[in-house]
C-alpha cells in the first residue's frame, strides 16, 4: 500500500461482540480510516451489522471480502481457532492486517502467521490495544522516570465469580479447550501478560500451574505463574474464575515505591514513593480501540511504529503457552 494514499479502507472479518463498540467504531473514528465492507459467516447479521453501522458492502464468504479490490487493510475480529486460517488467507493477498488478541490458540500458529507476513514484509498488528491507552502510557512513564527507582517485581491477582454462561453449560468459545485451552485465562490474562511485557520488556523464563476446580467447561479455570524478565525484574499472577468476587490488582514494587493499578477496571493509578502518593483517575476512552488503531494508522504512514505486532503477540502467546503447559 502506497504510504500517500490518503483514506486506508478496512474490511472486518467477524463483525461480533467485539466490534460493536470496542473496535469497529475506532476504526471509523480514525482520521483517514473508512470501514468499507464486513464479513459474517451469517449473511442476515453481515447486512444488519453494516446497515446499523453504516457501512457500503457486506460479505458471508471471506475470500470475497479479503479479494475486493476497494479494501486496502483488514482487521480479523473471529474467534482465536480461526485467525491462522485467515491470517494467511489475508498475507497472501499482501494487504496490512489487525488481529485479535490472542494472535492465535498456540504459539506455533503464532509463528505460522507472523513468518506469512514478514516474508511479504506486510504489516501486522495485534489488537493487545492496553499498550496505546493512556492509562498505561501513565503507568510507563512513572516506571520511565524512575519515579518508583528500580522495578525489583510485578504481582498481578484476577478473579471472578462464575457466570450464568459458565453454570447453563452452553458453548462458549472462552471455555472449549480446543479454542482456548487455558479458558479465560487466555482470552483475560492475555491482556495483562502482554502488558507487562511492553512495562518491563520480554520474559526470558516463565512456569505455571493450572487445573480446572469447577468441572464446568473443558478448559482450565484456576491458573497461577511464576515469571523473568529479561531485566531482572520478577513476576507472580494468579487467576481465578470461580471466586466468590471480582478482583483485579496488579502491585509493581520499585527499589523507591510502587505503582498500583488495574488491568481492567477504571480504579485510579497510585505511585507511592518516599515523596508522596499520586492518585489519578485515566478513564478508558468510550471506543477503548481509538488509540490503538490511531497508531497503525501512524505506522502504515510510516511516522511511528505502533507497540504492538505480530512479534509482540507471538511472544505473549509464548509466554501463556509455557504458564499452561502446551510448550
Amino acid at each position: 500500500m502506497n504510504k500517500s494514499t490518503k483514506v486506508i479502507r478496512w474490511g472486518i472479518i467477524g463483525c461480533g461482540n467485539v466490534t460493536e463498540v470496542k473496535s469497529g467504531p475506532a476504526y471509523q473514528k480514525t482520521e483517514g480510516f473508512t470501514i468499507e465492507a464486513v464479513m459474517r459467516r451469517d449473511a442476515s447479521k453481515a447486512a444488519d451489522y453494516a446497515k446499523r453501522h453504516g457501512i457500503a458492502k457486506h460479505y458471508s464468504n471471506a475470500d470475497d471480502l479479503i479479494n475486493d479490490p476497494e479494501i486496502d487493510a483488514i482487521y480479523i475480529a473471529t474467534p482465536p481457532d480461526t485467525h491462522k486460517y485467515y491470517g494467511l488467507k489475508v498475507a497472501a493477498s499482501g494487504k496490512p492486517c489487525c488481529i485479535e488478541k490472542p494472535l492465535a490458540p498456540n504459539y506455533q500458529d503464532c509463528l505460522a502467521i507472523t513468518e506469512a507476513f514478514e516474508q511479504k514484509n506486510i504489516p501486522l498488528f495485534v489488537a493487545y490495544y492496553r499498550r496505546s491507552l493512556p492509562r498505561f502510557q501513565q503507568v510507563k512513564t512513572w516506571i520511565d522516570t524512575n519515579q518508583i527507582g528500580e522495578v525489583r517485581h510485578i504481582r498481578w491477582h484476577l478473579s471472578k465469580p462464575t457466570s450464568n454462561q459458565d453454570l447453563s453449560g452452553d458453548h462458549n468459545w472462552r471455555t472449549d479447550a480446543t479454542i482456548a485451552t487455558g479458558g479465560y485465562f487466555d482470552d483475560l490474562a492475555s491482556h495483562g501478560l502482554d502488558l507487562f511485557i511492553y512495562l518491563l520488556g520480554n520474559i526470558k523464563d516463565v512456569n505455571g500451574i493450572s487445573t480446572n476446580q469447577q468441572g464446568l467447561y473443558s478448559a482450565k479455570d484456576a491458573v497461577s505463574a511464576s515469571w523473568l524478565h529479561e531485566s531482572g525484574i520478577t513476576g507472580t499472577g494468579s487467576w481465578n474464575f470461580g471466586s466468590s468476587m471480582r478482583e483485579d490488582k496488579v502491585e509493581i514494587y520499585g527499589s523507591k515505591g510502587k505503582i498500583t493499578f488495574s488491568v481492567f477496571e477504571n480504579d485510579p493509578l497510585i505511585l507511592t514513593n518516599d515523596m508522596e502518593q499520586k492518585i489519578l483517575n485515566i478513564e478508558h476512552p468510550e471506543n477503548i480501540q481509538l488509540y490503538h488503531a490511531q497508531l497503525i494508522r501512524e505506522h502504515l504512514l510510516g511516522n511511528t511504529t505502533h507497540p504492538s505486532t505480530g512479534i509482540t503477540g507471538a511472544h505473549t502467546n509464548w509466554v501463556m503457552d509455557k504458564i499452561i503447559g502446551n510448550i
